[in-house]
């Protein structure tokens, strides 16, 4: 595992079980909200996807499961792909309550088996910003390509560039250079629910961030024909652009 993948694990199962208690719920809380209404617990993704029944959905970086629950719920044969562990246990645990079930790979991203997911998803769903935690957006972008099916679709939602100028997510990050190339260290985004001392304490993740056309052009040059761009605005300032979303087809 790269250097700045284990920083970033660390970040990542810092309280991380405990945190998703408190923002989302229980499990058994979480799982009625799920059950209650899958399309919209998926929110505007619901849009991006053609179908759902027995789809190979592979989630990168998927989380808590936030979005992986509502779309086995649907139908969908949904693998998350996350390098935390407390992740995944409160994941698994809301799945079990929903009476659903995911798989839960957790590791670096970047080390997926390609001789067991190698052209095996129908479509890689990525989303709540994660671009930023791979220091390159090519490797990244190859191995996405690599376990998506020929014809199969890459979903990917992110965090506006924008947001590399102007904090338009409210998220108490750094602002710099639109077109910066640094690497940098960074608190995490759930970093500002936490009182100053806790806050002080924990660890720091390692970031990369990209220009969009670092990222269509990463997209293009790995093997994806994009097939649609759409802009989203930020949810504290509906004037300012808070994610994007980038569609394409394996070529």
């Amino acid at each position: 595992m790269r250097d700045y993948s284990v920083q970033n694990k660390k970040a990542w199962e810092f309280d991380a079980y405990d945190f998703w208690v408190k923002q989302s719920g229980t499990p058994e809380e979480r799982a009625a909200e799920d059950i209650k209404d899958p399309v919209k617990m998926l929110r505007k993704y619901s849009r991006y996807f053609d179908s759902y029944e027995g789809i190979k959905v592979a989630n990168i970086c998927g989380s808590c499961g936030k979005k992986a629950i509502p779309l086995a719920l649907l139908g969908a044969e949904v693998t998350v792909f996350d390098i935390s562990e407390d992740n995944k246990r409160y994941a698994i645990e809301v799945a079990q309550a929903a009476n659903t079930k995911i798989e839960y790979v957790v590791g670096d991203v970047l080390e997926i088996d390609k001789s067991k997911y190698s052209e095996y998803f129908d479509v890689v769903f990525m989303e709540g910003g994660i671009l930023h935690y791979f220091h390159d957006i090519d490797e990244f972008m190859k191995i996405m390509n690599a376990i998506l099916r020929k014809g199969g679709k890459i979903i990917c939602s992110d965090f506006h560039p924008f947001t590399k100028i102007n904090d338009s997510l409210n998220f108490q990050t750094p602002t710099m250079s639109y077109f910066s190339t640094e690497i940098y260290e960074g608190e995490m985004a759930h970093a500002r629910f936490y009182d100053e001392e806790i806050r002080k304490t924990m660890p720091k993740c390692s970031y990369r961030k990209y220009t969009i056309s670092e990222i269509l052009n990463s997209m293009i040059r790995n093997g994806f024909a994009i097939k649609q761009f759409d802009e989203h605005p930020s949810w504290v300032n509906e004037n300012l652009p808070g994610e994007f979303t980038a569609i394409g087809i394996k070529d």
